[in-house]
């Protein structure tokens, strides 16, 4: 073996990972995450045992709420992606589209794939584990058109930054959600979080989302107050996300950006 094309095929790659700081967060992003994740979560169980009367069908039934916004935010992405992949983001301005119909086509497409990827795990969790997320009952249209809209407003954002900083930012849209996860308080309540990470957490309509559910489960009663709470911030961040769609899109288009997406 030739040690010199060796090193020189690990410098190419060192070079592009150096210079690039998305590659860079990439590679501490996850397992920093992870770690602090599961580390709320057992400190949650250690400090509160006796916290859940149900524990399986709790963290289950939030863990599918979460999955909502999961896979509404990666389908959004996704179908964005793949006309950067196909070298057909071009084609969609060159044809008489507006900004609007194309988010709307995304959010309605989205939908679908949201759907389909999670009807199969609702319909296996009660044969399987005997726990069924319909006992949320009719809150859970509420809960779910809330965690929709704002998985679309995280895909918004992502995409907006995709048109302002190509293909690199490509990392984010699949990290995006996992940041979101220790601070949305999905498995355990608020208290868990240190005092300066709280006051982020309340800005976030997943505080209350899943602070809500639990509830439910465990209480049997509708906090509504929640639910208000979820909607004017999921609005209001929806706004915020729409508004910085077209200001990246105006943006790449003034730089003439638009038409390398996807080289």
């Amino acid at each position: 073996m030739n040690f010199n094309k060796i090193y020189g095929l690990f410098l190419r790659h060192f070079y592009l990972i150096k210079s690039s700081l998305p590659r860079i967060l990439d590679l501490i992003y996850w397992p920093t995450i992870q770690i602090i994740l599961w580390g709320f979560i057992s400190k949650f169980f250690s400090i509160y045992s006796d916290y859940y009367n149900n524990t399986l069908g709790v963290i289950l039934t939030c863990a599918i709420l979460y999955d909502i916004l999961f896979r509404s935010s990666i389908s959004f992405n996704m179908l964005f992606l793949e006309e950067i992949w196909s070298r057909n983001f071009t084609n969609l301005f060159i044809a008489p589209l507006k900004v609007k119909e194309i988010i709307v086509a995304l959010i309605l497409t989205a939908l679908i794939r949201t759907l389909i990827g999670l009807v199969p795990a609702v319909i296996l969790t009660a044969p399987l584990f005997g726990v069924s997320i319909f006992k949320l009952g009719f809150p859970l249209l509420l809960l779910f058109v809330s965690l929709y809209i704002f998985g679309i407003t995280l895909g918004l954002f992502v995409s907006a930054g995709l048109m302002r900083f190509g293909p690199s930012f490509e990392n984010i849209a699949w990290s995006s959600l996992f940041l979101l996860a220790p601070l949305g308080c999905i498995y355990y309540p608020i208290e868990i979080l240190p005092s300066f990470l709280q006051i982020i957490a309340k800005g976030l309509p997943l505080l209350y989302l899943f602070d809500e559910a639990r509830n439910i489960l465990l209480n049997g009663f509708i906090n509504y107050e929640n639910l208000i709470i979820a909607y004017l911030l999921t609005s209001i961040y929806l706004i915020f996300g729409i508004g910085l769609f077209y200001f990246s899109f105006l943006r790449a288009r003034v730089k003439g950006t638009l038409i390398n997406m996807g080289e």
